[in-house]
């Protein structure tokens, strides 16, 4: 029987009234017909229940997630999705005094490379419980993180107790690495170097749907982006994809779609906020889009190559309405992380300020981006072990990260090669035209896009 992940009604339902809940509408009524009727829970870490529902259940649960949606929001003036009032509730930064001067290809092929191995890094032990994490590393004296996953010596009982991440441990344990293979955190960087070409800078949501529906196969969609997809066929337009029965629409999709926005715009936190802004509203709403603005911005600051790690953290909360769960929950991870001296105690301190969010919502996962970074103080090899070691969306978190501390590095040669030698500068992909693409190459398409788009008026 075929489950189809992320898009089945009667699990959308289960997330939808967690997202109400968490976003300042009161579900409780819907919540209390849902379960007289036998509704069930959302999947705790999957993306489908195992059972098909009743043709009853299916249907009422499409009519509650319809009634969901009408329900007001009591956070709505903090937490606005449309640009302008976006901007308006915030200290919206400008472009550099100097201009905007581009990153060397040096830098680009580094910030590549660090997304490439933080992903990596994360692969195996995405989806799995902290504890677990800190049991499989530590089992193999990989604890605190310091190297690639490995299964070599790990106990029987803890493999069979917490396995990797089916999908990628093939791939992505250090004894069976071999190029960089194929993940989502990969190919949306890829997807938007196409929607540059074919666009320009001044791109619409609507030029990112049907790039989407050219080049991007539906398989690799996950959440948001499926039910996204899911709507464009359905008939529905932009930005309308993003709230149409989508539950997903503050998780973490966006935000990693958001590293070429911030490339091409170096010390524009601005511009590359805004574009990162038409990207993410395909798909996503309030702090769902606030990630990926984020992570433009403060990709872009260091793309201006003069600010430190915290000097570019400090301006990406500048593209973020200060009263919005974003806002205070990276405010809060960085002090976190600068008052804490061993991360372990950061990390378990976010796990419970967010116990009550899902593994792969925006909130918790870009908190912790950001205490990884600033414990780190930007250094490369522990701003991608501190995000992965910290649990939740490990592979996303891991990338952006090695992407903000590999730009911030400057240079390929400033990265261990323990972490570099196993990409053997080979990307897997199924975007076309990519496969098996070196990550020179991809810093040499990224700067020619930056060149181009700095030098238009």
């Amino acid at each position: 029987m075929l489950r189809l992940t992320w898009v089945q009604p009667e699990d959308l339902l289960g997330h939808e009234l967690r997202q109400a809940a968490q976003d300042g509408r009161e579900p409780s009524a819907v919540a209390a017909r849902w379960r007289a009727a036998g509704g069930p829970e959302a999947p705790d870490r999957a993306g489908a229940s195992p059972r098909r529902p009743s043709r009853y259940l299916r249907q009422l649960a499409e009519d509650l997630l319809d009634e969901l949606a009408d329900l007001p929001s009591r956070l709505a003036e903090d937490e606005p999705t449309d640009l302008t009032a976006v901007r308006h509730s915030c200290d919206w930064p400008r472009p550099a005094a100097a201009g905007r001067p581009a990153p060397t290809r040096a830098a680009l092929e580094a910030s590549w490379l660090g997304r490439a191995v933080g992903c990596l890094l994360g692969k195996p032990v995405e989806k799995l419980p902290l504890d677990a994490i800190r049991r499989l590393a530590g089992s193999t004296g990989n604890w605190p993180l310091t190297g690639y996953f490995t299964a070599r010596g790990v106990p029987p009982h803890l493999l069979a107790e917490h396995p990797w991440n089916r999908r990628s441990a093939a791939t992505s344990l250090a004894e069976n690495i071999d190029g960089m293979p194929e993940d989502d955190d990969l190919n949306y960087p890829l997807l938007n170097l196409l929607l540059l070409q074919r666009h320009g800078p001044r791109f619409t949501p609507d030029d990112v749907a049907a790039l989407w529906l050219d080049e991007l196969p539906p398989g690799r969609t996950f959440t948001a982006e499926r039910i996204a997809f899911r709507n464009l066929l359905s008939g529905v337009e932009p930005p309308y994809t993003a709230r149409h029965r989508n539950p997903f629409r503050e998780w973490i999709g966006a935000l990693i779609r958001a590293d070429v926005h911030g490339w091409t715009n170096p010390g524009d936190p601005g511009a590359a906020a805004e574009q990162a802004h038409r990207d993410a509203t395909l798909t996503h709403t309030a702090n769902g889009v606030y990630a990926a603005m984020f992570t433009a911005a403060t990709l872009a600051t260091a793309a201006g190559g003069t600010q430190d790690v915290h000097a570019c953290l400090r301006t990406g909360l500048t593209v973020v309405p200060p009263r919005s769960r974003l806002a205070k929950a990276v405010t809060h991870a960085i002090q976190l992380a600068q008052a804490q001296r061993d991360f372990n105690t950061v990390v378990d301190e976010l796990h419970t300020a967010h116990k009550e969010l899902h593994w792969v919502h925006a909130i918790p996962n870009t908190a912790l981006i950001a205490a990884a970074l600033t414990h780190a103080d930007g250094d490369f090899t522990g701003s991608i072990c501190r995000a992965v070691s910290g649990g939740w969306d490990t592979d996303s978190n891991g990338a952006t990260a090695g992407s903000i501390a590999g730009l911030l590095a400057g240079h390929p040669a400033a990265l261990p090669t323990r972490w570099t030698a196993p990409l053997k500068n080979r990307l897997a992909t199924s975007v076309t035209g990519f496969d098996g693409i070196g990550f020179d190459a991809l810093a040499d398409l990224t700067w020619s896009l930056t060149h181009r788009e700095a030098s238009r008026p």
